[in-house]
């Protein structure tokens, strides 16, 4: 980690529920001790809440988990701007072109300024692997805000396999976010123009329009 790649939430405002602040304290302890610093107390202290808080919010781990996976997946939804990519709301959805540069860019800046979110969700998804309840829980989560929007896009790209394509899609970036978060390549991540490069070759491959 850099000293510039910010903590997968920043600091709330006064304002902000407690349940968020207990989210965000509980993904900001995941990036900084592991899964194994992640404790009722240690949300506490981390959130600046007083000591019982984050017990009174989510009772058991299992509870605590949830709350974590959860507000992960609307802080990383709101960073990729899903919404923009595939397309929701009225009116037309974005051209392969467009498609291309915004793909492009919103990866590029999660590697390089949302980096604490990936490993928290890589803590979380190991957790998920010994633990039926929460891997349910997690696929959940990651079906609605992601692999569905994501079918739904190549679906508007004019795929004819659109599960399958998104499938193609989502394993190819998954890969690179790894890759560059916390694999070989951490020291090196793509330009935008280089990932822009890389969507153009995934997307035209599937949909068949060469170029």
């Amino acid at each position: 980690m850099t000293a510039r790649t910010p903590s997968p939430a920043a600091a709330p405002g006064p304002a902000a529920p407690r349940s968020e602040l207990i989210a965000d304290a509980a993904l900001k302890l995941l990036v900084e001790r592991g899964m194994r610093g992640l404790t009722h107390r240690a949300v506490d202290e981390t959130a600046g809440l007083p000591q019982g808080s984050t017990s009174n919010y989510a009772r058991t781990r299992q509870a605590l988990l949830e709350t974590a996976v959860q507000r992960l997946a609307v802080l990383e939804a709101r960073a990729l701007g899903i919404d923009a990519l595939t397309g929701a709301g009225p009116g037309p959805g974005p051209s392969v072109e467009d498609l291309l540069g915004m793909l492009a860019g919103v990866l590029h800046r999660h590697l390089t300024e949302h980096r604490d979110m990936l490993v928290a969700r890589y803590e979380l998804g190991l957790e998920a692997t010994r633990r039926p309840e929460l891997r349910e829980f997690y696929d959940a989560a990651g079906r609605a805000r992601f692999r569905e929007p994501l079918v739904a896009m190549m679906t508007a790209a004019g795929s004819k396999e659109p599960e399958r394509h998104a499938l193609s899609l989502i394993a190819w970036v998954e890969g690179l976010m790894y890759s560059c978060a916390v694999g070989s390549y951490h020291a090196a991540v793509p330009t935008e123009e280089e990932l822009r490069t890389g969507f153009g070759e995934l997307l035209r491959g599937m949909l068949g329009t060469g170029g």
